[in-house]
């Protein structure tokens, strides 16, 4: 008897642990797709009427210029967004710094270097003198030069910047490099308060010029040496009181991207075109492999799964064989989330790149965990979004350079112009995915006929037209033939033939 009552005492433990763990997981935003680390919204927010975006002000330097989007507008409050686009010339230095919110960079354009000083990782790449040394030199003075490794990036590419860690951007290439930053200022990553904040570890912001209305905004903002006592920062670095005050960047007019005269020397192996795709192409098969395996077996980010200190910090979305969906008449659609890419894991923020042809349409869809921010690349998109009470909230035009906010769940429809269309989604979730509501895997597709035909008051036949018209497509649809029409798009190309 006894032991028949230990037995169904096991059984019913053990089913109660197997309960606590499930709930855990569900419960807890780093190993639940559906949350995330963000902090939330203190405000009421209306999202009644949502606007595209340009740069509202610029900040000029020595090798570049800064543009600011407008951080005061409610939409970027509300979703704790902040974003700017950097131009740096040819052998521009973006001078280090460090932010309070982590974030995500698109290079729209150029290429060139960037380093990432992870705290407490081992300078790596190390330069030894070619001769010979006295016994009694000291250890600390055998090498010329020591560093953590320096990341190539080039157009396409995603880099993460986690909060807190230092990094510089070098343009090492020909032409200017051009980049888009967004940072997630409500992320839990951010203690402060729920605005973007830079520590320049060099240089100074010391002209701001207002893009709108003819009276210039004066800024300045200095690096965190210049806070420090002359004498007590020249004791704890151990240098001179003039190095000191270069440190400061008292008299330094140059701005936060200096021009370096002779080009930028460091530490990096060679590598060839050639060497660096097939590279990457195995690099892509890997994390393929490594993703199926991920879903097969469940596992989770835990520290373990990559190294802190040699994790890849860029990873190009661009490369067409990277495509999650491809429809040669319509487009293809590329997406970085926190299991193809583990960095992701410590931005909590994820992307997507969309390459849209001639005239083609992206299904509606909903985002089911996140913000989205959706930046224009290349050509121009008609772009409705609906809320929640069925209002449209945006119909319009999205055209290079432009800047559309898409609030989580509100649902977005894009249609191409006769140029395509290319855009960059930022998204404040690693693990964002969208509910689509046509198409494969989509509403429709999951719903039976007979509810269909009774919510809509269609026919059987309507309904499963409704349902199956695109049920072969996924994401990218072709346009149709230029006897059919789109509901509620006054197109213009729809005598032209699709691609």
């Amino acid at each position: 008897m006894a032991t028949i009552v230990f037995s169904r005492f096991s059984i019913y433990f053990c089913v109660l642990l197997l309960c606590h763990g499930s709930m855990a997981q569900l419960f807890n935003p780093s190993t639940n797709p559906w949350h995330s680390s963000r902090q939330g919204s203190s405000r009421e927010c209306r999202f009644d009427r949502l606007q595209a975006f340009e740069p509202l002000r610029k900040v000029r330097s020595e090798a570049g210029v800064t543009e600011y989007f407008d951080e005061k507008n409610e939409l970027f409050q509300c979703t704790g967004t902040f974003v700017i686009r950097r131009v740096i010339q040819p052998q521009g230095l973006l001078v280090p710094r460090y932010t309070n919110a982590p974030g995500l960079v698109y290079i729209i354009q150029g290429r060139g270097s960037i380093g990432l000083a992870f705290p407490g990782c081992p300078a790596t790449y190390q330069q030894q003198f070619q001769q010979f040394l006295p016994q009694e030199q000291t250890q600390s003075q055998k090498f010329r030069d020591e560093h953590q490794k320096i990341h190539q990036f080039r157009q396409g590419d995603i880099v993460a910047l986690p909060a807190g860690v230092a990094h510089w951007f070098y343009n090492d290439g020909d032409a200017p490099v051009v980049a888009v930053y967004v940072y997630d200022v409500k992320n839990s990553a951010n203690q402060l308060e729920p605005r973007q904040r830079e520590f320049l570890l060099g240089g100074n912001n010391m002209r701001a010029q207002q893009v709108y209305g003819s009276s210039a905004e004066q800024h300045s903002r200095q690096n965190i040496f210049s806070g420090f006592g002359v004498e007590i920062l020249s004791e704890a670095l151990g240098i001179s009181t003039v190095t000191t005050k270069r440190l400061q960047s008292q008299n330094d007019q140059r701005g936060e991207i200096i021009h370096v005269k002779n080009g930028l020397q460091f530490l990096k192996p060679t590598l060839t075109q050639q060497q660096e795709q097939a590279q990457e192409q195995a690099q892509a098969q890997y994390q393929g492999v490594q993703y199926s395996e991920q879903q097969q077996t469940s596992s989770r980010w835990n520290g373990l799964d990559e190294n802190f200190c040699t994790i890849k910090a860029r990873m190009n979305i661009e490369n067409p064989s990277r495509a999650d969906t491809y429809n040669p008449r319509a487009g293809r659609t590329t997406s970085l989330n926190s299991q193809k890419f583990p960095i992701l894991n410590l931005v909590q923020m994820s992307a997507t790149r969309v390459n849209l042809y001639q005239n083609a349409i992206l299904s509606p869809f909903w985002n089911v965990n996140a913000h989205s921010l959706v930046y224009t690349i290349q050509g121009r998109a008609r772009v409705q979004v609906v809320s929640n009470f069925g209002k449209t909230v945006f119909d319009g035009e999205l055209r290079l350079g432009q800047l559309l906010i898409i609030p989580q769940h509100y649902v977005v429809l894009k249609k191409a112009q006769r140029e395509g269309f290319q855009y960059i989604a930022i998204k404040t979730n690693a693990s964002a995915f969208v509910s689509q509501l046509v198409g494969k895997n989509s509403v429709f597709r999951s719903l039976p006929v007979d509810v269909i035909a009774n919510v809509y008051r269609i026919s059987r036949d309507q309904a499963r037209s409704l349902k199956n018209n695109r049920g072969e497509e996924h994401g990218a649809f072709a346009p149709r033939s230029q006897q059919q029409s789109y509901p509620g798009f006054s197109n213009e190309s729809e005598s032209e033939t699709s691609e």
